[in-house]
């Protein structure tokens, strides 16, 4: 696709600049808040040409949060204990994990969670799988 297409379809490209990289907290806010506006007028629309722009966005996002958002290292007790309480759960809550009992366990760090539990909370918490693993750097 010519970038002169790209640039017909589009009312103003000025709007979705930054295009080319993300130097401050300033043009964070500007390309995060210019991928959510396209977002929410093209959906996941690969056959629209701002599709593309989405993709661009994503990935100078992804790459500063990288650099500069980076999430400590955490436990996937630890990320299971947050979940729970931006979600406001008790482990009664939890049948993913098991009876109260193991639910008890995990919670109180005397037993792991295993693959079929952590496939269960990612479902749930509409998070990946690797969300609950601890892998060393």
């Amino acid at each position: 696709m010519k970038s002169r297409t790209i640039t017909r379809t589009l009312r103003n490209p000025d709007e979705f600049a930054p295009l080319l990289a993300i130097h401050g907290a300033r043009e964070y806010d500007t390309a995060v808040n210019q991928l959510n506006k396209l977002v929410d007028e093209i959906g996941d629309n690969p056959r629209d040409p701002r599709y593309r722009f989405i993709e661009t966005l994503s990935v100078l996002i992804e790459a500063y949060d990288a650099e500069h958002h980076a999430l400590a290292d955490a436990s996937g007790l630890e990320v299971l204990k947050y979940l729970m309480e931006q979600h406001g759960l008790t482990q009664s809550d939890l049948p993913e994990i098991g009876s109260q009992g193991v639910v008890s366990e995990v919670l109180n760090g005397k037993r792991e969670l295993n693959v079929r539990q952590i496939e269960k909370l990612a479902v749930r918490f509409h998070v990946s799988p690797a969300a609950f693993l601890l892998i060393p750097k």
